[in-house]
């Protein structure tokens, strides 16, 4: 059965079907399932605190006072996220015997001001520092694809995801530093959105990079992903025009976007091209040797490893112990780069930032696949070298677009019961509402 959209749960609510407690109630069940993922979904689970809002949100309801129509719906939040009263432990060891928060983050805050629950904080990459989704500190969530064999679910924001996907929580809060809500969605079937980095504060959420991280949604659908950016952002929560298939100008970069994919991705994506041909949709190839700049821009690490170094420098010195070695040695490339390189680093994203904004502008927006593979098998990840390659797969193409301040979202293209394939739809910064028009438009077409 399809699970619910955040529209037809606030129908329901509205018209007396469900309440927020049945639907907490629901999740908190999905959660505590010994046959399900939620054990290693979730880092805490605050099921009084849970029951307690939905419960007030049922009587502001019936009082006619509830502060938006999604009110009572229940949400996960990524453990990046700081919420009054709980440590935020970034997936990791070394912040467990931190301070509880003091008050919630920003963008808590505003979902709880729009009556979404908070029912839980979901485990992630360590520091969210991978595009794989594996934490061997608390357990490594499995994708929703052949759950048997047991595939990576996508990081950094893992347990977002699968949260959503297994009805855990109806819409997760994530963030995306270089595709950490496209590639969880991606790998599990569900749509997940990167907005331009300035439309939500970054404010008490654990850094990975201030110039690339950004916050964003992950659910069941476009119009979910476009109702959660708006209460983020802290606008209005509008109703979603669907742009018309027929004479959208859509680019695909040929410039490493499309190099090196997995077949099964190279033939869905092309399956999903053809869709939007036929419905009158102008795609052209084009190249983009801008997105060229951004490997010699990475290859001592770039603002990541240099952000990151700086936040962590005496953090990772008196408790490196504990890290993940896989995040540790890469936040520790950040030592080695100078001032110089890093104020480098800045003209050279205005001018590429620039450069693109001029291509790119006769067209609509860019569509590309979200990852160049599938979800690799868990087991495999043990070995560096495979563990490594598929990271870089992973990130590679949803990094382009937070290298140009970009927004995205992907959308779920595969069919029924083969591997998980996203479509990514990528326009410049501040086209966002654009980008949500374009992929409702052709959300229900492009699907195998």
């Amino acid at each position: 059965m399809t699970k619910p959209t955040l529209a037809s749960l606030a129908a329901d609510l509205d018209a007396g079907r469900t309440t927020s407690r049945q639907l907490v109630e629901a999740c908190l069940t999905a959660i505590a399932d010994p046959k399900g993922e939620g054990e290693r979904t979730f880092l805490h689970v605050d099921r009084d605190a849970a029951l307690a809002a939905a419960d007030a949100m049922d009587g502001l309801r019936k009082a006619g006072a509830a502060p938006s129509d999604f009110a009572g719906i229940p949400i996960s939040i990524k453990d990046l996220f700081d919420i009054k009263g709980q440590v935020t432990r970034a997936g990791s060891r070394a912040l467990e015997d931190s301070a509880p928060a003091e008050i919630d983050a920003p963008a808590v805050a505003r979902l709880r001001a729009a009556g979404f629950v908070v029912i839980g904080r979901t485990n992630m990459v360590e520091f969210a520092y991978s595009g794989i989704g594996t934490n061997p500190h608390y357990g490594t969530p499995k994708s929703a694809w052949q759950r048997e064999i047991g595939h990576v679910p996508g990081g950094s924001s893992s347990g977002a995801a699968v949260s959503v996907v297994d009805g855990m929580a109806h819409g997760a809060l994530g963030t995306d530093t270089g595709g950490s809500c496209r590639i969880p969605a991606a790998f599990n079937g569900i749509v997940g959105f990167k907005p331009t980095q300035a439309r939500v504060p970054l404010d008490g959420a654990v850094p990975l990079s201030f110039t690339l991280d950004s916050i964003g949604p992950l659910a069941r659908s476009v119009a979910c992903c476009a109702v959660m950016d708006a209460v983020l952002a802290g606008e209005p929560i509008r109703p979603l025009s669907k742009r018309s298939i027929k004479g959208m100008r859509l680019a695909v970069p040929t410039t490493i976007a499309m190099d090196d994919l997995e077949p099964i991705v190279a033939e869905t994506f092309a399956c999903a091209l053809k869709k939007l041909v036929e419905q009158g949709a102008s795609i052209e190839r084009i190249e983009v040797p801008e997105f060229l700049d951004i490997g010699p821009m990475s290859v001592k690490g770039g603002f990541t490893a240099a952000e990151s170094y700086a936040w962590h420098r005496y953090l990772i010195a008196a408790k490196g112990d504990v890290y993940d070695p896989r995040v540790s040695v890469r936040i520790l490339r950040g030592e080695a780069i100078t001032a110089a390189d890093y104020i480098d680093l800045l003209p050279a994203r205005r001018s590429m930032i620039a450069r693109i904004t001029t291509r790119l502008a006769p067209y609509d927006a860019m569509v590309l696949p979200t990852c160049a593979i599938t979800p690799p098998v868990i087991d495999d990840m043990m070995d560096d070298k495979v563990f490594a390659k598929a990271n870089i797969m992973s990130l590679r193409n949803c990094t382009l677009i937070n290298m140009i301040d970009g927004c995205a979202i992907s959308l779920p293209i595969h069919r029924d019961g083969e591997a998980p394939v996203g479509l990514m739809l990528a326009g410049l910064g501040g086209t966002d509402r654009r980008i949500f028009e374009l992929a409702a438009g052709m959300e229900d077409s492009i699907k195998g």
